[in-house]
């Protein structure tokens, strides 16, 4: 069954998307970027974006009953290649058991307080 995931962000109603889309075995997580949803404020610091982000992630995967461990893929979207080193230490501890093959890219952002971007494909094992 098909389970749409919101933050209750003002960018998912404007642009019409689900932070997430759970349907079967398969959760899908939007590109999520490093606000912080309750208060809607972005750090400035790319190691804190990529924290929020994943703790976004995170909370949108465990809403329908995955987890980290679940993750099978992972998007990275830099702003600039000099944030690969400090994302990495972040991305690392998260990821560090899980293994999740993986792609980074360098590319503008929509905001340009926007320095990370995080998408991740799950995949559900039956148990």
């Amino acid at each position: 069954m098909r389970k749409l995931i919101s933050t209750g962000s003002p960018f998912e109603t404007v642009a019409g998307y689900s932070r997430a889309v759970a349907d079967g075995p398969w959760c899908f997580v939007s590109g999520t970027t490093g606000y912080d949803y309750a208060t809607m404020t972005m750090p400035d610091d790319v190691s804190a974006q990529a924290e929020n982000a994943m703790a976004t992630i995170a909370r949108a995967l465990g809403e329908v009953g995955f987890s980290l461990s679940d993750v099978v893929r992972v998007r990275y979207i830099v702003t600039d290649a000099a944030y690969a080193d400090p994302v990495f230490s972040v991305v690392g501890r998260w990821f560090a058991n899980i293994r999740p093959a993986a792609t980074m890219v360098v590319a503008g952002l929509i905001r340009p307080e926007m320095k990370i971007e995080i998408e991740v494909t799950a995949l559900r094992n039956p148990a």
